[in-house]
């Protein structure tokens, strides 16, 4: 299993963990972003991450009928998971702003669901998920990540297991640090387009 020191390295190496100021989706302004899509985008790496993490799952999950992920971070590190552990995985598309299941995917009543993404931070994403597989009566065991940088603060009270745990502090845009307000930010991420 790799260590979270060595994970965060194949972050860096991979240009996954960028520098700079950003505007999280969320509207909060960070020193540092994750963009996980780089990680995925090097299959040598994102093997390394992606057994490792699912080592971890099997640690903390006995048994698991479903993978679901939220589209677009979730999908190729909840096939990846899926893949390593063989077990089916489909995915949730945003529709007029819900998450909704298409593509002849079904969640089937009691299933054992875990909800996988590349970053959880307020959870956001995967709770929608979970709400979601809850309108079909699936059992929600709990979340896995590449990325837990939740710090705490998100509103999931499921177990998350991740590869990483970071945290990276974010401000409002009335209490931006000084050496953050000389620099121009830029909106990354799915939701700011």
């Amino acid at each position: 299993m790799l260590s979270s020191k060595d994970s965060l390295k194949i972050l860096k190496e991979t240009r996954a963990l960028l520098e700079g100021h950003f505007i999280l989706s969320s509207g909060l302004h960070s020193e540092k972003y994750i963009q996980c899509a780089k990680l995925l985008s090097r299959p040598d790496k994102a093997n390394e991450i992606c057994h490792s993490l699912a080592k971890k799952i099997t640690d903390s999950f006995k048994k698991i009928d479903l993978i679901l992920s939220p589209a677009i971070g979730g999908i190729v590190i909840g096939y990846e998971i899926g893949k390593i552990l063989n077990i089916e995985t489909i995915f949730a598309e945003r529709v007029n702003e819900k998450f909704i299941l298409r593509r002849g995917f079904t969640i089937e009543k009691k299933q054992k669901i875990l909800i996988v993404e590349d970053v959880i931070t307020t959870g956001k994403s995967s709770l929608e998920c979970s709400s979601l597989a809850k309108k079909f009566d699936g059992d929600i065991i709990g979340f896995a990540c590449i990325i837990d940088r939740s710090n705490g603060k998100s509103s999931i009270t499921k177990k998350i297991v991740s590869q990483i745990q970071i945290d990276i502090p974010t401000y409002k845009k009335e209490n931006i640090p000084k050496h953050l307000q000389s620099i121009t930010p830029i909106k990354p991420g799915s939701r700011n387009l």
